[in-house]
């Protein structure tokens, strides 16, 4: 049985409709890659999938680890084990890096987690990202840079170990070496051979690096086609036109 089963699912925004009939199944482990052109509903798959009450499923079925997730809100899907980092995530002025990191912990496990534990692999996970340990004194995202932003997503993911994770357009608007460092976060996440990730993402920059195991393309609302990694490397040699066409 697979981690996540969607079948068939339709989702509408105020009334229009975006995905029409999407299918993809992810097995524990695996690592998915979801492409296609600006507009084509990669987000909006994303966001459905985590609960955003915006996002109304018209059809279908989601499955997480074997429970039916379509109706379900999104803390509870959180805590069923899934996360979802954001193209933008959102300033949360008062609240430190740390603290935020530490209470969607317990939120999560509903456990206490020892102090020095925790701050001993907070650490550990800040020195994969290059992150300054006075980093975790400030608060959430509030004058980061976009680079920053983007590791603070990663530093979450890798403090929550979800066992679903969706990375939307986590690349986007970062430069070189930024990109090379959120990609050693997301490969740190991968050692873990539970972890399953969904990259939703327009280039390739941050695939470069990472084991890919399949790849689907999204154009329209609909998935029209599905491969390995080797499709990425179509796509990043020939663009969407091909797909755009048909």
């Amino acid at each position: 049985m697979a981690l996540l089963e969607i079948k068939d699912l339709s989702v509408a925004i105020d009334g229009s409709p975006i995905l029409k009939g999407i299918n993809l199944n992810i097995g524990k482990g695996e690592t998915h890659v979801l492409m296609g052109p600006n507009g084509a509903g990669k987000s909006t798959l994303g966001n459905a999938l985590m609960g955003n009450p915006l996002y109304e499923i018209t059809g279908g079925s989601i499955y997480f680890n074997g429970l039916d997730m379509k109706n379900e809100p999104a803390d509870k899907r959180a805590k069923a084990g899934t996360f979802m980092s954001f193209q933008n995530p959102l300033e949360v002025p008062g609240i430190t890096v740390s603290s935020f990191i530490r209470n969607a912990i317990v939120q999560k496990t509903g456990e206490k987690i020892k102090f020095s534990e925790y701050r001993k692999e907070l650490a550990a996970n800040m020195e994969i990202l290059n992150f300054d340990t006075p980093y975790k004194d400030r608060d959430l995202n509030v004058g980061f840079s976009g680079g920053e932003k983007k590791k603070a997503e990663i530093l979450q993911l890798l403090m929550l170990k979800p066992k679903f994770a969706i990375l939307d357009e986590t690349d986007s608007g970062l430069d070189v070496d930024a990109v090379r460092t959120v990609s050693a976060g997301i490969e740190e996440y991968q050692k873990n051979e539970d972890g399953a990730l969904l990259i939703i993402t327009h280039s390739t920059k941050i695939l470069e690096s990472l084991h890919v195991d399949y790849t689907h393309v999204l154009v329209r609302g609909e998935i029209v086609a599905d491969g390995d990694a080797s499709l990425v490397e179509e796509i990043n040699e020939n663009g969407f036109e091909k797909y755009i066409a048909e």
